[in-house]
């Protein structure tokens, strides 16, 4: 893709107006929309107008544009901050336009590309600043070269749109990303990204090899231009802090013809804390080209009675005959027998991991509106670094019993992911894990008393967890941003702050890495939000 330079207009008058204005007024908030919007006219290309595209909250569009990239619908409440205007950009120099007049306007600016910052950092803010949305779900070209095994990705792009358009050209390639096919491109991948394929292939981010970003300057940059440091930095230490990623080269990794899943389910009355240790033994130490994931949930028996379910999901890249022989030699515990497989394509199994129907047309994966819970939520992480006896799990499931709601999902690692280095990328979490553990509640029920409840549920069954886990630090994913774990005011403690969540999410030297790029690049810290990295 080629560079294209920022669009130059004259400057703008806005700031030394703004030091004569009231803070608090109504009319003193008309009147920075107004200059804003101008300045966001005088400073984009005139070939491409932006008044189009430009919703204030007087506009009757400004609801169904803001809420339908909403992921979470916690943060969609009437007493949610609202922006006060969405830019839905079609062109460069919309966003150019966008970051200099932001800075001109002392606005704070959100960037979206699909909506699921698990704590809505990309369209709202805690701070009471006034903000405003950068959209990007127009950006979501797609340009796949099978020959260079190769795409060019832009940032609205959804994962499901990927996928497909991967599977269109190829049934032989495919591409290490989330399992939610509605993630948007310019977000998860900038965290690091992972999906099914991670042991055989590692993230998301060891399978970039280009990008465009536009930097605080309203540079138009490419992985040449911007240097490896910010590169580095935008592939898994969190696109926003730095600038607004623009796209991804994605480099494609093979996949057989077949694949082989199942979807095996376990109870505590089956001896499920036996098979769930076992699990721990062995789950990192399995063929890399086998994902068995493990989730646990709270269900009534057959006598109405709380239980533990085990579900037991996997990807094989390999036939049905090959995955029961490995398996039976080395997790017997889980009984796997020729019946409970399936085999299929690569792009079918996306579609089965989503527990659609099998034979679900694959144009399903072109649904960006699909939606996979109805109610508000709350995500935490943690990494296991040590198995966890069967004495422990039985600890785990009265506690989930006792809570109720909260779904543990482990995520095997080994592999691949063991083989590169910590410091390869800002995410850390590579040698000496055996899994990554998935927290998520997700309650029907509205109001602040159903919503303190059910986020204490998530806390308590996080705290019930602490001795089998992750210490000093206790680690954590960075794509499943968790406020919990630390917020960032921007103020005279700004590096205190930031330790506090960097460590956890980076470690430490990779953090301190991020923190002199980011001092390097937007030295002014006009890309923030309440974990992003601080200047020093």
């Amino acid at each position: 893709m080629a560079i294209i330079s920022s669009f130059n207009s004259q400057i703008s008058v806005l700031t030394i107006l703004l030091v004569f204005l009231p803070t608090k007024s109504s009319s003193t908030s008309s009147c920075i929309t107004d200059h804003f919007i101008q300045c966001l006219n005088n400073r984009s290309d005139p070939s491409f107008p932006i008044a189009g595209l430009i919703f204030t909250q007087v506009n009757s569009s400004f609801p169904s544009v803001l809420q339908t990239y909403i992921r979470n619908l916690r943060f969609n409440e009437s007493t949610t901050p609202k922006p006060i205007l969405i830019i839905t950009a079609k062109h460069v120099s919309h966003i150019q336009a966008a970051i200099m007049c932001g800075k001109e306007s002392r606005l704070l600016m959100k960037t979206r590309s699909g909506g699921h910052d698990l704590e809505g950092l990309s369209y709202i803010t805690n701070t009471k600043e006034p903000f405003f949305i950068v959209d990007m779900f127009n950006f979501r070209s797609i340009n796949v070269d099978i020959e260079q095994e190769t795409a060019w990705v832009q940032a609205g792009a959804i994962l499901g749109e990927v996928y497909y358009r991967i599977a269109e050209k190829s049934n032989t390639h495919g591409f290490p990303a989330s399992i939610c096919p509605t993630v948007g491109v310019g977000g998860y991948i900038s965290g690091g990204g992972w999906g099914t394929m991670l042991r055989k292939y590692g993230l998301s981010v060891d399978n970039v090899v280009d990008a465009q970003v536009i930097d605080v300057n309203g540079k138009l940059l490419n992985r040449k231009s911007m240097g490896e440091d910010l590169f580095w930095a935008i592939t898994g230490g969190g696109g926003a802090s730095f600038g607004v990623v623009l796209a991804y080269k994605l480099k494609l990794v093979h996949v057989p013809e077949v694949v082989t899943v199942f979807r095996i389910q376990r109870t505590s009355e089956q001896n499920l804390s036996a098979i769930a240790h076992q699990w721990t033994q062995v789950a990192d130490k399995l063929d890399d080209n086998l994902f068995l994931r493990m989730v646990l949930t709270v269900i009534n028996n057959t006598n109405g009675e709380k239980t533990i379910r085990g579900t037991f999901i996997t990807l094989y890249l390999g036939n049905s005959m090959n995955l029961v022989t490995l398996l039976n030699k080395d997790f017997p515990e889980l009984g796997l027998e020729k019946s409970d497989c399936i085999e299929m394509s690569w792009i079918e199994s996306v579609i089965y991991y989503m527990n659609f129907p099998i034979g679900t047309p694959t144009t399903v994966l072109l649904n960006r509106t699909l939606r996979f819970s109805n109610g508000p939520s709350k995500t935490k992480s943690d990494y296991l670094k040590n198995p966890i006896s069967k004495q422990g799990f039985e600890f785990i499931f009265d506690r989930m019993k006792e809570l109720e709601n909260v779904m543990m999902a482990f995520n095997p690692y080994g592999g691949r992911m063991s083989e590169i280095s910590e410091f390869e990328k800002p995410f850390p979490h590579r040698s000496g894990n055996i899994a990554k553990i998935h927290y998520l509640t997700i309650w029907e029920e509205h109001g602040i008393e159903a919503e303190n409840r059910y986020l204490n549920y998530t806390r308590m069954m996080y705290d019930y967890m602490t001795p089998f886990v992750s210490k000093n630090p206790r680690e954590a994913f960075y794509n499943y941003r968790d406020l919990d774990i630390g917020v960032n005011s921007h103020g005279s403690n700004t590096s205190i702050e930031g330790m506090v969540y960097g460590h956890r999410y980076f470690k430490e030297t990779n953090y301190k890495r991020l923190v002199r790029v980011k001092a390097r690049v937007d030295p002014c810290n006009f890309f923030r939000n309440e974990q992003s990295i601080p200047t020093s």
